[in-house]
Protein backbone atom coordinates (compact mmCIF):
# COMPACT_ATOMS: atom_id res chain seq x y z
CA UNK A 1 0.00 0.00 0.00
CA UNK A 2 1.25 3.37 -1.14
CA UNK A 3 0.35 6.00 1.88
CA UNK A 4 0.73 10.00 2.25
CA UNK A 5 1.74 11.35 4.97
CA UNK A 6 2.12 15.55 5.53
CA UNK A 7 3.34 16.47 9.01
CA UNK A 8 3.96 20.01 10.46
CA UNK A 9 4.51 22.04 14.08
CA UNK A 10 1.39 22.50 16.02
CA UNK A 11 1.50 26.37 15.61
CA UNK A 12 3.93 28.07 13.81
CA UNK A 13 4.17 32.16 14.47
CA UNK A 14 6.39 34.93 12.77
CA UNK A 15 7.23 38.35 13.13
CA UNK A 16 9.54 41.20 14.16
CA UNK A 17 8.77 41.50 17.85
CA UNK A 18 7.12 38.39 18.67
CA UNK A 19 9.44 37.38 21.03
CA UNK A 20 7.15 39.17 23.74
CA UNK A 21 4.55 36.71 23.17
CA UNK A 22 6.72 33.81 24.50
CA UNK A 23 5.51 33.66 28.20
CA UNK A 24 1.79 34.00 26.87
CA UNK A 25 2.11 31.01 24.06
CA UNK A 26 4.49 28.82 27.42
CA UNK A 27 1.30 29.26 29.85
CA UNK A 28 -0.91 27.42 27.79
CA UNK A 29 1.62 24.43 28.27
CA UNK A 30 2.00 24.94 32.26
CA UNK A 31 3.71 26.23 34.78
CA UNK A 32 7.16 25.52 34.51
CA UNK A 33 9.35 25.57 31.65
CA UNK A 34 13.09 24.14 31.29
CA UNK A 35 14.99 26.37 28.63
CA UNK A 36 18.05 25.76 26.54
CA UNK A 37 20.65 28.05 24.87
CA UNK A 38 24.24 28.44 24.80
CA UNK A 39 25.76 31.10 26.54
CA UNK A 40 26.06 33.62 23.45
CA UNK A 41 22.12 33.18 22.44
CA UNK A 42 21.01 33.95 26.32
CA UNK A 43 23.73 36.80 26.28
CA UNK A 44 21.70 38.46 23.41
CA UNK A 45 18.41 37.51 24.52
CA UNK A 46 17.82 36.41 27.71
CA UNK A 47 16.70 39.86 28.95
CA UNK A 48 13.98 39.65 26.18
CA UNK A 49 13.07 35.99 26.98
CA UNK A 50 12.96 36.71 31.03
CA UNK A 51 10.68 39.71 30.66
CA UNK A 52 8.69 37.94 28.27
CA UNK A 53 7.71 34.82 30.60
CA UNK A 54 7.79 36.97 33.91
CA UNK A 55 4.61 36.39 35.75
CA UNK A 56 3.77 33.99 33.46
CA UNK A 57 5.38 30.78 34.21
CA UNK A 58 8.92 30.11 36.11
CA UNK A 59 11.63 28.94 34.46
CA UNK A 60 15.32 27.00 34.39
CA UNK A 61 17.77 27.56 32.16
CA UNK A 62 20.59 25.09 31.02
CA UNK A 63 23.48 25.83 29.19
CA UNK A 64 23.96 23.70 25.97
CA UNK A 65 27.37 22.55 25.62
CA UNK A 66 27.50 22.97 21.89
CA UNK A 67 26.78 19.24 19.91
CA UNK A 68 23.83 17.32 19.38
CA UNK A 69 25.14 14.34 20.74
CA UNK A 70 23.65 11.52 22.88
CA UNK A 71 25.76 12.60 25.57
CA UNK A 72 24.47 16.02 25.85
CA UNK A 73 20.64 14.89 25.22
CA UNK A 74 20.92 12.67 28.66
CA UNK A 75 22.14 15.23 30.02
CA UNK A 76 19.88 17.64 29.57
CA UNK A 77 17.15 15.28 30.34
CA UNK A 78 18.54 14.37 33.60
CA UNK A 79 18.64 18.25 34.70
CA UNK A 80 14.94 18.84 33.24
CA UNK A 81 13.49 16.02 35.45
CA UNK A 82 15.41 17.53 38.48
CA UNK A 83 13.79 20.93 38.12
CA UNK A 84 10.64 19.37 37.29
CA UNK A 85 9.66 21.09 33.87
CA UNK A 86 6.45 20.84 32.08
CA UNK A 87 7.64 22.59 28.80
CA UNK A 88 11.04 22.02 26.82
CA UNK A 89 12.08 25.37 25.42
CA UNK A 90 15.59 25.27 22.80
CA UNK A 91 16.68 29.07 22.39
CA UNK A 92 19.40 29.40 19.22
CA UNK A 93 20.41 27.72 16.06
CA UNK A 94 20.31 23.87 14.71
CA UNK A 95 22.08 22.09 16.87
CA UNK A 96 20.55 23.54 19.88
CA UNK A 97 17.22 22.57 18.72
CA UNK A 98 17.46 19.07 17.78
CA UNK A 99 19.03 18.50 20.60
CA UNK A 100 16.15 20.10 22.54
CA UNK A 101 13.75 18.08 20.12
CA UNK A 102 15.27 15.52 22.02
CA UNK A 103 15.16 16.16 25.66
CA UNK A 104 11.56 16.82 25.25
CA UNK A 105 11.01 13.35 23.53
CA UNK A 106 12.87 11.88 26.21
CA UNK A 107 10.49 13.28 28.87
CA UNK A 108 7.44 13.17 26.47
CA UNK A 109 6.83 16.93 27.17
CA UNK A 110 5.68 19.78 24.57
CA UNK A 111 8.53 21.29 23.10
CA UNK A 112 8.47 25.10 22.05
CA UNK A 113 11.26 25.80 19.42
CA UNK A 114 12.58 29.54 18.91
CA UNK A 115 14.81 30.05 16.65
CA UNK A 116 17.68 33.22 16.94
CA UNK A 117 18.82 32.06 13.78
CA UNK A 118 17.55 31.46 10.41
CA UNK A 119 20.18 29.90 9.49
CA UNK A 120 18.58 26.31 9.21
CA UNK A 121 15.32 24.14 8.57
CA UNK A 122 15.87 22.15 11.84
CA UNK A 123 12.88 24.17 13.56
CA UNK A 124 9.67 22.66 12.18
CA UNK A 125 10.51 19.00 12.04
CA UNK A 126 10.17 16.23 14.15
CA UNK A 127 13.26 14.83 13.80
CA UNK A 128 16.83 15.50 15.27
CA UNK A 129 20.41 14.96 13.74
CA UNK A 130 22.52 13.30 15.93
CA UNK A 131 26.59 14.01 16.32
CA UNK A 132 29.22 12.30 18.43
CA UNK A 133 30.76 13.86 20.93
CA UNK A 134 33.24 15.37 18.81
CA UNK A 135 30.88 16.44 16.05
CA UNK A 136 30.69 13.16 13.08
CA UNK A 137 27.16 12.49 11.97
CA UNK A 138 25.83 9.24 13.73
CA UNK A 139 22.11 9.10 12.69
CA UNK A 140 18.83 10.59 12.59
CA UNK A 141 16.55 10.38 15.32
CA UNK A 142 12.98 10.95 14.60
CA UNK A 143 9.77 11.99 16.64
CA UNK A 144 6.19 10.75 16.93
CA UNK A 145 4.94 14.54 16.50
CA UNK A 146 6.41 17.74 15.14
CA UNK A 147 6.92 20.50 17.51
CA UNK A 148 3.89 21.92 19.66
CA UNK A 149 4.59 25.97 18.55
CA UNK A 150 7.82 27.65 16.58
CA UNK A 151 7.88 31.15 17.00
CA UNK A 152 10.25 32.95 15.22
CA UNK A 153 11.16 36.96 15.72
CA UNK A 154 12.51 38.07 12.77
CA UNK A 155 13.92 41.35 14.33
CA UNK A 156 15.98 39.16 16.53
CA UNK A 157 16.90 36.95 13.26
CA UNK A 158 18.02 40.05 11.33
CA UNK A 159 20.77 40.93 14.40
CA UNK A 160 22.40 38.00 13.87
CA UNK A 161 25.98 37.72 11.13
CA UNK A 162 24.70 38.04 7.63
CA UNK A 163 26.56 34.87 7.15
CA UNK A 164 24.42 32.79 9.17
CA UNK A 165 20.94 34.16 6.68
CA UNK A 166 22.37 33.45 3.93
CA UNK A 167 23.64 29.58 5.12
CA UNK A 168 19.72 29.23 5.66
CA UNK A 169 19.02 30.12 2.31
CA UNK A 170 21.26 27.66 1.42
CA UNK A 171 20.10 24.86 3.44
CA UNK A 172 16.56 26.25 2.31
CA UNK A 173 17.48 26.03 -1.79
CA UNK A 174 18.61 21.88 -1.23
CA UNK A 175 14.97 21.48 -0.41
CA UNK A 176 12.99 21.42 -3.45
CA UNK A 177 16.24 19.53 -5.40
CA UNK A 178 16.17 16.88 -3.08
CA UNK A 179 12.45 16.81 -2.90
CA UNK A 180 12.08 16.00 -6.79
CA UNK A 181 15.03 13.13 -6.94
CA UNK A 182 12.92 11.84 -3.91
CA UNK A 183 9.82 11.87 -5.97
CA UNK A 184 11.41 10.19 -9.28
CA UNK A 185 12.91 7.84 -7.55
CA UNK A 186 9.60 6.66 -5.76
CA UNK A 187 11.60 6.33 -2.06
CA UNK A 188 9.89 7.53 1.26
CA UNK A 189 9.83 11.00 2.62
CA UNK A 190 11.52 11.63 5.74
CA UNK A 191 8.40 10.88 7.58
CA UNK A 192 8.28 7.44 6.17
CA UNK A 193 5.47 8.07 3.27
CA UNK A 194 5.27 8.78 -0.75
CA UNK A 195 5.89 12.51 -1.79
CA UNK A 196 2.68 14.16 -0.89
CA UNK A 197 0.96 17.15 -3.64
CA UNK A 198 1.44 19.43 -0.95
CA UNK A 199 4.70 18.50 0.09
CA UNK A 200 6.26 18.95 -3.03
CA UNK A 201 4.54 22.39 -3.86
CA UNK A 202 5.58 23.89 -0.61
CA UNK A 203 9.16 22.71 -1.61
CA UNK A 204 8.89 24.35 -4.98
CA UNK A 205 7.43 27.51 -3.05
CA UNK A 206 10.43 27.18 -0.83
CA UNK A 207 13.12 27.39 -4.04
CA UNK A 208 10.93 29.89 -5.31
CA UNK A 209 10.89 32.51 -3.34
CA UNK A 210 14.44 32.40 -1.79
CA UNK A 211 15.70 32.92 -5.34
CA UNK A 212 13.33 35.78 -5.96
CA UNK A 213 13.63 37.24 -2.64
CA UNK A 214 16.85 35.69 -1.36
CA UNK A 215 19.87 38.97 -2.91
CA UNK A 216 17.74 41.38 -1.27
CA UNK A 217 16.82 40.04 1.79
CA UNK A 218 20.56 38.83 2.33
CA UNK A 219 21.52 42.90 1.40
CA UNK A 220 18.90 44.31 4.18
CA UNK A 221 20.38 41.60 7.22
CA UNK A 222 23.50 42.75 6.17
CA UNK A 223 22.57 46.34 7.53
CA UNK A 224 20.64 44.52 10.40
CA UNK A 225 16.89 45.48 8.61
CA UNK A 226 14.12 43.69 8.89
CA UNK A 227 11.81 44.27 5.04
CA UNK A 228 9.21 42.22 3.35
CA UNK A 229 11.81 40.53 1.63
CA UNK A 230 13.29 39.51 4.74
CA UNK A 231 9.89 38.04 6.24
CA UNK A 232 9.24 36.18 2.91
CA UNK A 233 13.06 34.40 3.05
CA UNK A 234 12.84 33.88 6.62
CA UNK A 235 9.67 31.87 6.52
CA UNK A 236 10.82 30.54 3.02
CA UNK A 237 14.49 28.87 4.79
CA UNK A 238 12.34 28.09 8.34
CA UNK A 239 8.76 27.13 7.82
CA UNK A 240 8.70 25.98 4.10
CA UNK A 241 11.97 24.20 3.73
CA UNK A 242 11.31 22.50 7.43
CA UNK A 243 8.11 21.22 5.67
CA UNK A 244 9.19 20.67 2.32
CA UNK A 245 12.40 18.22 3.43
CA UNK A 246 10.21 16.56 5.83
CA UNK A 247 7.45 15.68 3.61
CA UNK A 248 9.20 16.12 0.27
CA UNK A 249 12.31 14.15 1.42
CA UNK A 250 16.42 14.08 1.32
CA UNK A 251 18.85 12.71 -1.24
CA UNK A 252 22.42 13.74 -2.43
CA UNK A 253 22.91 17.38 -0.96
CA UNK A 254 22.48 16.34 2.87
CA UNK A 255 24.05 13.22 2.35
CA UNK A 256 27.22 14.63 1.40
CA UNK A 257 26.66 17.28 3.70
CA UNK A 258 27.01 14.33 6.37
CA UNK A 259 30.06 12.78 4.67
CA UNK A 260 32.09 15.92 5.46
CA UNK A 261 31.93 15.08 8.78
CA UNK A 262 34.71 12.09 8.15
CA UNK A 263 36.96 14.70 7.29
CA UNK A 264 39.09 17.09 9.82
CA UNK A 265 40.13 20.66 9.66
CA UNK A 266 38.91 23.83 9.05
CA UNK A 267 36.06 22.34 7.02
CA UNK A 268 34.17 21.98 10.63
CA UNK A 269 34.33 26.21 10.99
CA UNK A 270 31.83 26.15 8.61
CA UNK A 271 28.24 26.46 8.92
CA UNK A 272 25.39 23.67 8.02
CA UNK A 273 24.01 25.25 5.18
CA UNK A 274 27.26 26.07 3.77
CA UNK A 275 28.35 22.94 3.43
CA UNK A 276 25.04 21.95 2.25
CA UNK A 277 24.89 24.51 -0.49
CA UNK A 278 28.31 22.33 -2.22
CA UNK A 279 26.39 19.45 -1.57
CA UNK A 280 23.38 20.50 -3.28
CA UNK A 281 25.91 21.56 -6.25
CA UNK A 282 27.34 17.56 -5.69
CA UNK A 283 24.20 16.72 -5.87
CA UNK A 284 22.70 18.34 -9.16
CA UNK A 285 26.42 16.84 -10.75
CA UNK A 286 25.36 13.32 -9.58
CA UNK A 287 21.51 13.81 -11.00
CA UNK A 288 23.54 15.15 -14.12
CA UNK A 289 21.12 17.97 -14.51
CA UNK A 290 21.61 20.96 -17.18
CA UNK A 291 24.76 23.18 -16.92
CA UNK A 292 23.14 26.54 -16.95
CA UNK A 293 20.45 24.83 -14.15
CA UNK A 294 23.67 24.58 -12.02
CA UNK A 295 25.26 27.52 -13.45
CA UNK A 296 22.19 29.37 -11.69
CA UNK A 297 23.01 27.77 -8.42
CA UNK A 298 26.85 28.75 -8.25
CA UNK A 299 26.07 32.20 -9.49
CA UNK A 300 23.06 32.95 -6.82
CA UNK A 301 25.42 30.95 -3.71
CA UNK A 302 28.31 33.58 -4.96
CA UNK A 303 26.18 36.46 -4.83
CA UNK A 304 25.39 35.10 -1.15
CA UNK A 305 28.98 34.67 -0.39
CA UNK A 306 28.71 30.45 0.17
CA UNK A 307 31.06 28.46 -0.89
CA UNK A 308 31.19 26.99 -4.42
CA UNK A 309 35.01 25.66 -4.45
CA UNK A 310 37.12 23.50 -2.73
CA UNK A 311 39.39 26.59 -1.35
CA UNK A 312 35.72 28.16 0.06
CA UNK A 313 34.97 25.12 1.32
CA UNK A 314 38.93 25.11 3.22
CA UNK A 315 39.30 21.57 1.24
CA UNK A 316 42.18 22.72 -1.14
CA UNK A 317 44.40 20.38 -2.13
CA UNK A 318 42.52 17.64 -0.52
CA UNK A 319 43.31 14.09 -1.60
CA UNK A 320 40.86 11.72 -3.87
CA UNK A 321 41.58 9.14 -1.41
CA UNK A 322 40.01 11.88 1.52
CA UNK A 323 37.32 12.50 -0.61
CA UNK A 324 36.67 9.04 -1.29
CA UNK A 325 36.05 8.55 2.47
CA UNK A 326 33.20 11.21 2.09
CA UNK A 327 31.72 9.44 -0.54
CA UNK A 328 31.38 5.86 2.05
CA UNK A 329 29.83 8.19 4.42
CA UNK A 330 27.26 9.75 2.61
CA UNK A 331 26.32 6.64 1.00
CA UNK A 332 26.20 4.68 3.91
CA UNK A 333 22.50 2.81 5.12
CA UNK A 334 21.98 5.56 7.47
CA UNK A 335 21.82 8.27 5.70
CA UNK A 336 19.72 9.21 1.90
CA UNK A 337 22.06 9.94 -0.72
CA UNK A 338 20.16 6.28 -2.25
CA UNK A 339 17.02 8.27 -2.39
CA UNK A 340 18.81 9.53 -5.31
CA UNK A 341 19.93 6.99 -6.81
CA UNK A 342 20.58 3.21 -4.85
CA UNK A 343 24.31 2.78 -7.04
CA UNK A 344 26.72 5.63 -6.42
CA UNK A 345 30.03 4.49 -5.33
CA UNK A 346 31.85 6.44 -3.29
CA UNK A 347 34.10 7.33 -6.35
CA UNK A 348 31.59 8.83 -8.18
CA UNK A 349 30.84 11.35 -4.75
CA UNK A 350 34.19 12.20 -4.92
CA UNK A 351 34.60 13.01 -8.39
CA UNK A 352 30.95 15.10 -8.27
CA UNK A 353 32.84 17.06 -5.61
CA UNK A 354 35.77 17.88 -7.91
CA UNK A 355 33.64 18.49 -10.74
CA UNK A 356 32.06 21.17 -8.75
CA UNK A 357 35.26 22.77 -7.90
CA UNK A 358 36.35 23.14 -11.94
CA UNK A 359 33.34 24.25 -12.72
CA UNK A 360 32.93 27.24 -10.42
CA UNK A 361 36.23 27.85 -11.04
CA UNK A 362 35.73 28.04 -14.91
CA UNK A 363 33.43 30.23 -14.15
Amino acid sequence: MTKRIFASPGRYVQGSGVIAELGAYLADFGDSAFLVSDDIVWGLTGAKVEEAVSGKVKFHRERFNGEASSNEIRRLADAARTVGSKVVVGLGGGKTLDTVKAVADELKQPVVIVPTIASTDAPCSALSVIYSDDGVFEKYRFYSKNPDLVLVDTWICAQAPVRLFASGIADGLATYVEALAVQRSNAKTMVGGASSIAGMAIAEACEKTLLTYGYSAYCAVENKLVTPAVEAVVEASTLLSGLGFENGGLAGAHAIHNGFTALHGDIHHLTHGEKVAYGTLAHMILEQRPDEEIADYIRFYQQINMPTTLKELHLEGVSREDLIKVGELANSEADTLRNLRTDFTAEEVADAILAVDALSRAM
